[in-house]
């Protein structure tokens, strides 16, 4: 069999990377003397490692994520609050599995997003697939879509990762609508996908996130049942280099920094509520008022 031969062989079956690499592995083969064994694992890894590389950068760009971030740039050290043994276990990815949530909560600037993405990156790694949205672009999206009579189809986009984040939920409150639209979200993935969410309100506060503690409570009930919450008290990442050129006042460290005290836990008893049975396709404006 000729080179030009071979080479139309690998074309044919689509092994590009193979093919791309075939005479420095022949030429290795001939003054190395390895067994066939030996040598047609070495051709097919290259071909499997070069699909799984086209692979990430597929899922990652689907991803929709705003920038890439891993465990590896993350700087603990300038966030001591954190439990580095939660960390730890969620980098197990055993929340994935199980269709656990995860809550960061916080101000602005310590990390959040930066976890949030990196867990949704392991993930991606390990052969889940992920996306990412902030809360209101979201919602804004769930909304127009429900007005034009296309949320079922809409709402799949969301059901379908086994790995959703949502960002920044509570930097602006949401209407009636978008309330329930999230309701719904929350309540379809619930102990079938995981959410991983951002926030800078404290669960006491998400009642005025919503507009009604009631539904702020439903949607903490299926948020929380499966979850672990990492509250972050430090300072801003994004102040700390300003900081230290002296460009930053007291005032604006404040504004910035963990001024914010965060519970984890509800100030408002939680009543008892009743799954909704509406389809997706509808938005049913007393979600809230379903209480027994």
């Amino acid at each position: 069999m000729t080179m030009e031969q071979l080479q139309a062989a690998i074309e044919g079956l689509g092994l590009t990377a193979l093919g791309a690499r075939v005479e420095n592995l022949l030429e290795r083969a001939s003054k190395q003397e390895p067994s066939y064994a030996e040598f047609l694992l070495e051709a097919l890894s290259a071909e499997a490692e070069a699909r799984r590389q086209r692979y990430l950068k597929t899922r990652l760009q689907l991803a929709h994520f705003p920038f890439v971030k891993t465990f590896e740039g993350f700087d603990f050290a300038f966030q001591p609050s954190i439990d580095e043994r939660q960390i730890r276990e969620l980098r197990t990815l055993r929340f994935v599995q199980e269709a656990s949530n995860v809550i960061l909560l916080g101000p602005p600037g310590v990390g959040k997003t930066h976890l949030a993405i990196a867990l949704a990156e392991a993930s991606i790694r390990a052969g889940q697939a992920a996306y990412f949205m902030t809360a209101h672009d979201l919602v804004e999206d769930l909304g127009r879509a429900y007005r034009e009579g296309r949320l079922d189809r809409r709402m799949k986009v969301y059901l379908a990762p086994k790995v959703l984040i949502i960002d920044e939920m509570g930097y602006l409150p949401l209407d009636d609508l978008g309330a329930t639209i999230f309701f719904q979200l929350v309540s379809a993935r619930y102990e079938r996908g995981s959410i991983i969410l951002t926030s800078n309100k404290s669960y006491a506060d998400w009642g005025s996130i919503f507009g009604d503690a009631i539904i702020a409570t439903a949607i903490l009930d299926r948020l929380l049942h499966h979850s672990m919450t990492i509250n972050i008290r430090g300072e801003s990442y994004r102040l700390k280099d300003r900081r230290r050129a002296g460009l930053v006042g007291a005032r604006e460290q404040e504004g910035e920094g963990g001024m914010v005290s965060f519970s984890t836990a509800p100030a408002f008893a939680p009543p008892k509520t009743r799954r909704l049975k509406a389809s997706q396709g509808s938005a049913p404006a007393g979600a809230a008022e379903k209480q027994v």
